[in-house]
């Protein structure tokens, strides 16, 4: 890979990384983790910095002198609450707290990005380097696109990488229109009346609506990856009143994640879950509440915004390989692709490592070059 980095510019984003993963921060919280990025960013000449953006985001922007298209790349920031059972030197030191999706190597992508636009200024258009906080909860990317600040970018494109474990390191894997789903997470309560459990008939147990519930909003899961209205129902959580064997329960709290390829298929299925549910709890004579959380948008990718990714990674002479369906995991970015043109596309972490999310994950070092060569490949194609 020296034809993309030298290896001691290797090894510092590589030390920079490192430090991300050992002081890591949950959604909301990224307040150390976005200093250290300006820090970094203030050493790149950028034109601007904009600081606590949405939370504690990050926007660096680079302008040239001529003028030409503005193009945005996104990171994330924050990590997640999963106790890191690795052992190397650079592990989280914060108990219950550690970069399990890579979040540390995207952010690095960045600056490396940043370095390379120090070395090779731009000649016209602008890049805003955007470091995005609170990715995992679905709340980050609508607080920046909210926040008065950015009003005033108007990117033209817009784009976003994710490393994807079980592809070789360094493949570019693309795909047109949906590249993740619409995703959202139910939470269901049902309250009723206590009763001694000897006499249950003189209270109200949500128990029966609560089995009745699951059944049928499972039921509107559709397996079939090749529709249009592919829905995934997974029960996350539920329980029923306490461990008092002298009580009949009186209160039930259930809890779904919903994702589907389009926001379409996703409203429908809402509408529907939400009659299903007033009208049980309704039968049982119980109070009910429902409450739609950790929303996000589905990831459009535009046609020409993945062209640009295609050609990229080809003049670079990187594998492409398109993806039929949609990746199932859920990704902020979707609220600006929702918004701009721009696309999502992913980068293989090896076959070999850990899932995303498992306690045993850590973004692999390797495929840092590959991911700055890609978004650097971009402004030349499309500044050209």
């Amino acid at each position: 890979m020296t034809n993309i980095s030298t290896i001691e510019e290797i090894n510092y984003l590589t030390n920079f990384r490192k430090k991300l993963h050992q002081f890591p921060e949950l959604s909301g919280d990224e307040k150390q983790t976005a200093q250290a990025v300006v820090d970094e960013l203030k050493g790149c000449n950028p034109t601007t910095i904009i600081t606590k953006l949405g939370g504690h985001g990050v926007a660096a922007i680079f302008k040239g002198p001529l003028k030409g298209e503005t193009i945005l790349f996104r990171a994330e920031l924050d990590a997640l609450p999963i106790q890191e059972v690795n052992t190397f030197e650079h592990t989280s030191q914060y108990p219950q707290i550690s970069h399990k999706c890579g979040h540390d190597g995207h952010a690095t992508i960045l600056i490396g990005l940043a370095r390379m636009l120090k070395l090779n200024p731009l000649l016209k258009g602008e890049v805003i380097l955007l470091f995005q906080p609170a990715e995992e909860n679905g709340n980050g990317a609508k607080a920046v696109l909210a926040d008065e600040r950015f009003k005033s970018i108007k990117p033209d494109f817009v784009f976003a990488l994710h490393n994807v474990p079980d592809y070789d390191k360094g493949v570019v894997i693309v795909k047109n229109n949906s590249f993740t789903p619409s995703v959202t997470s139910l939470k269901i309560t049902l309250k009723g009346k206590t009763s001694h459990a000897a006499e249950p008939e003189n209270g109200i147990n949500p128990d029966l609506a609560l089995q009745e519930i699951i059944v049928a909003i499972k039921a509107l899961a559709d397996t079939n990856v090749d529709s249009e209205t592919f829905t995934v129902v997974t029960t996350v959580y539920a329980t029923l009143g306490s461990q008092d064997y002298g009580i009949s329960a009186d209160y039930a709290e259930l809890h779904f994640t919903i994702r589907c390829w389009t926001a379409t298929q996703l409203k429908k299925i809402k509408e529907v879950s939400s009659i299903i549910i007033q009208d049980i709890s309704k039968k049982h004579q119980l109070k009910q509440t429902m409450d739609w959380i950790f929303e996000f948008d589905s990831n459009n990718n535009d046609d020409k915004a993945v062209d640009y990714i295609v050609k990229a990674a080809e003049s670079n002479s990187f594998t492409v390989i398109e993806k039929q369906t949609p990746f199932k995991w859920g990704e902020d970015f979707g609220a600006f692709t929702q918004q701009y043109k721009g696309a999502m596309f992913a980068v293989g972490s090896g076959k070999e490592t850990p899932a995303l999310h498992n306690p045993d994950y850590d973004f692999p070092d390797e495929i840092t070059p590959y991911g700055v060569q890609m978004f650097h490949s971009i402004i030349k194609l499309i500044h050209a």
